[in-house]
């Protein structure tokens, strides 16, 4: 994600290194090569010009303030001001909704964006925050759309109505509402039909769903990886049906960035949330202020912490708690914490949101089946031995390495790694100051 900008923003800031002083020179040879950077990552030209003037604007004249390096000062201002061009604070969804009717969300977007799987990773989302959310199916041109939200709302756990055979997607669209009502569903997403471009009819049509239901929220799903068109997209849709929002999809993949720049100053509405990848819980609170520490290279720790708290169920982790106390963290209490692990999204991705990591890591290949090993040498272990590593000894081992195609090496490494683990979190689990211990291993 952004790598391509990061690396031009890097270079383009360390012309100033060395300098005693920001002066208009200096400031001047910087700023146009940030100004190309914005450009070839495809941010519209208006936007990277007024951009690039607000930075001169501050920087000018600006002395070196305590021991801070002008090229220091410099990446402060281009980062206050990348996160105010991304909109300054994060937004998120109004879910106020008349008093005995749920929230309604309406999703909308370009066939091919991601609008499907958002309203499922959306629904997901919702419910980890103690909702009720019901996915509507009111694409009814595709039957195959019905299906994978189908599909998602099983992955997901939530409920979704679908009217099978149904023309009128208005009439579905209300029809669900009522069904909401009726079984205590606080939210409902709207799913609509993808349309292959901005023509007229099927435009009109989202903008009758519109109007009957009078959603809270209009949000516009937009494919990240189509640049500077998905600016084009969001202001057509944006004049068509007043949106609320937008949610970027594929901003893991090789995308420039130009849409999460360009978007909130262009259309004037908030990105609200960005797709990091094709698992249900890849879904982030697009934060303005996190994004323009990722695009600079600092990491965003406070998306790291919003995505480990997703998975945070507090009932298992009193459970865990108990059994760390006691000593008694198995290899089933292993294999769920990768799990969790695991459904926080791409790891390299994660990596990089933790700050001095992203730069580290830019040229390694991080494999998202780096637990595919370690899962198989458990899940050749027996019920027994999983809950009693202990008694897995020689011939045990030589009998999990052959049933998990990996080495008695990776087996014994593997048990190694285990018994340190368990150790270390029975010590902190027990200690009234898990720091005194942490200090006293320096």
């Amino acid at each position: 994600m952004f790598d391509n900008l990061s690396e031009k923003l890097e270079r383009s800031l360390k012309l100033l290194k060395g300098q005693g002083k920001i002066t208009e020179i200096n400031v001047a040879e910087t700023l146009k090569e940030v100004r190309r950077a914005l450009i070839d990552a495809d941010v519209e030209y208006k936007v990277a010009k007024q951009f690039v003037d607000k930075v001169k604007a501050k920087a000018m004249g600006e002395n070196v303030i305590n021991a801070l390096k002008p090229s220091e000062l410099m990446v402060k201002i281009v980062h206050d001001e990348l996160a105010e061009l991304m909109g300054g604070q994060a937004v998120g969804l109004n879910l106020d909704g008349k008093p005995g009717q749920p929230a309604i969300i309406l999703m909308a977007g370009l066939n091919g964006a991601g609008k499907t799987t958002m309203s499922g990773k959306l629904a997901l989302m919702l419910k980890n925050q103690k909702h009720l959310p019901l996915l509507a199916a009111c694409d009814t041109f595709r039957p195959a759309a019905m299906e994978q939200l189908r599909v998602l709302a099983e992955q997901a756990a939530v409920p979704v109505y679908i009217e099978q055979g149904a023309t009128d997607p208005v009439s579905v669209a209300k029809n669900a509402i009522a069904q909401a009502k009726q079984n205590g569903n606080d939210i409902v997403i709207v799913d609509t039909a993808g349309r292959q471009s901005i023509d007229e009819e099927p435009m009109v049509q989202i903008k009758n769903i519109k109007d009957a239901v009078n959603p809270q929220e209009t949000l516009l799903v937009v494919d990240a990886m189509i640049g500077q068109e998905a600016v084009n997209t969001a202001k057509i849709f944006n004049e068509r049906l007043e949106i609320d929002g937008v949610i970027l999809t594929k901003l893991d993949g090789d995308t420039r960035g130009g849409a999460a720049l360009s978007i909130r100053s262009v259309v004037d509405k908030p990105i609200k949330y960005v797709g990091t990848g094709e698992k249900l819980e890849a879904i982030d609170v697009f934060r303005p202020a996190g994004m323009a520490d990722r695009i600079l290279g600092m990491g965003d720790i406070v998306s790291f912490v919003d995505r480990m708290q997703q998975q945070y169920d507090e009932e298992e982790a009193r459970k865990l708690q108990k059994k760390l106390a006691k000593n008694q963290f198995d290899f089933n209490d292993f294999l769920a914490q990768i799990g969790q692990i695991k459904k926080m999204g791409n790891l390299k991705d994660l990596a990089s949101m933790i700050p001095g990591v992203g730069k580290a890591i830019k040229d390694i290949d991080i494999d998202d089946n780096a637990f595919k090993s370690i899962e198989a040498i458990i899940y050749s272990m027996t019920p027994y031995e999983r809950t009693h590593p202990e008694v897995i000894n020689g011939s045990r081992r030589q009998r999990i390495a052959k049933g998990s195609g990996t080495s008695l090496q990776e087996v014994n490494r593997l048990l190694k790694q285990f018994e340190q683990t368990r150790k270390m979190m029975h010590a902190v689990s027990t200690m009234k100051n898990p720091m005194k211990m942490m200090r006293g291993r320096r």
